[in-house]
């Protein structure tokens, strides 16, 4: 039954044709009877008039608008050559509400208006002189309104398909509105990933350069030392696979897993760890916190750890030989500060002055962005005295 169905909408004028054909028999056997009755000729041009009626039904959905003119001059031929109303002339409502509910705007109200004439034309040309004026009217009154009925049903079929055509159009949208926003998160996401991949390289690789030169250079003098040194390349480089594991498995499934192994986000309590790991490494870090320590929003705990670990990172790769370094976290009633200096030598000018690029399109780019994102401001550039300094002020609230 559904194939049925599914086949009729799909060949809507094989349907019409056979209504047409229906039509055309009712139509021919009504003239037969009713000649037959009143023992009169049948007029030459009533079949040809029934054929075209019924065409009308046959082709409306295909061609309303020329269809509706073909009826109105049908009806206009009915009028000259005296042929009274048949079982055919039920194709002036069909065709008024077809083209009410699909046709042109300009048909549309040719429609109703050929609709709210046609009785009464028709009842001028045959005027039933044995029934009183006031009958008259009233048969005239009774005949006009299902046309005015077809063709408002027609016009309301056309607003309903309008209204879900506007629903189709805009869902259609807001759905590629979403695809795009959904592009965006994603390319915002990447490029946090990346910042993310940059910083813990970044970090673990000078680690474990600095480690393996200082085991390099003590292995046969001081054999303890260089044991230390290889222990610390081997749970620094276990670290940074922990950190890529976690970030590439983000970029293969586009969410975050919780459990196995990835490691949660580093905070601000995690930067007395990081702390540690630079003093072992052999960089000297003075590391205090200044306020009351509280907990903080998540996005600001990262970046206040990712600027820290980016900063001692360009002191080891910047800063020479005998680099010191020291980190202050200031908690304020509304925000964190932070400010890690430097006296080594001091880092290139391309790091500060051409947006912060360090040769590899991260750094102290990344410091801004991550600073950005939580409505915070930044300042970096070399110390009067020599080395360099990072400032940031990371507020509570998100920026408006």
């Amino acid at each position: 039954m559904q194939r049925l169905y599914d086949f009729l909408r799909r060949h809507p004028t094989w349907v019409d044709g056979f209504w047409a054909v229906f039509l055309f028999g009712i139509s021919v056997l009504f003239e037969v009877s009713a000649r037959a009755d009143h023992g009169t000729d049948a007029q030459a041009a009533v079949v040809p008039i029934i054929l075209l009626l019924c065409l009308v039904i046959a082709l409306r959905r295909r061609m309303p608008e020329k269809m509706l003119l073909l009826a109105i001059g049908i009806g206009v031929a009915q009028l000259v050559v005296d042929v009274p109303t048949t079982p055919g002339d039920f194709a002036f409502l069909v065709i008024v509400y077809t083209v009410a509910a699909t046709g042109a705007r300009w048909a549309s109200r040719l429609a109703l208006a050929m609709g709210l004439g046609a009785a009464c034309v028709a009842h001028l040309r045959w005027w039933n002189h044995d029934a009183t004026a006031l009958a008259n009217a009233a048969l005239i009154v009774f005949q006009t309104v299902p046309f005015a009925l077809a063709w408002v049903l027609g016009d309301s079929i056309r607003t309903r398909r309008a209204y879900f055509a506007q629903l189709e159009e805009r869902a259609s949208r807001l759905e590629k509105e979403r695809e795009a926003q959904a592009k965006v998160a994603v390319a915002a996401e990447r490029a946090r990933i990346a910042r993310e991949l940059h910083d813990v390289v970044a970090h673990n690789v000078s680690v474990m350069v600095v480690q393996a030169d200082g085991a390099a250079y003590v292995l046969d003098a001081a054999p303890d030392q260089a044991k230390k040194a290889l222990e610390t390349i081997s749970s620094t480089g276990r670290q940074a696979l922990a950190e890529m594991r976690r970030l590439l498995g983000v970029l293969r499934t586009g969410e975050h897993q919780e459990g196995g192994e990835y490691v949660p986000q580093p905070d601000v309590e995690q930067i007395d760890d990081l702390v540690e790991q630079c003093r072992t490494s052999g960089l000297p870090v003075d590391f205090k916190i200044e306020g009351t320590p509280r907990p903080l929003p998540s996005g600001v705990e990262l970046t206040a750890y990712r600027i820290v670990q980016e900063a001692l990172t360009n002191t080891r790769k910047h800063g020479g030989p005998n680099a010191g370094a020291s980190v202050r976290l200031v908690y304020f009633d509304d925000g964190l500060g932070l400010l890690v200096e430097d006296d080594g030598k001091g880092a290139p000018h391309e790091l500060y002055e051409d947006g912060g690029a360090d040769g590899q399109g991260h750094g102290l780019i990344g410091m801004r962005e991550r600073v950005g994102m939580v409505g915070g401001t930044l300042d970096a550039g070399p110390r009067p005295g020599g080395g360099f300094r990072i400032s940031a002020l990371l507020p509570l609230k998100p920026a408006h």
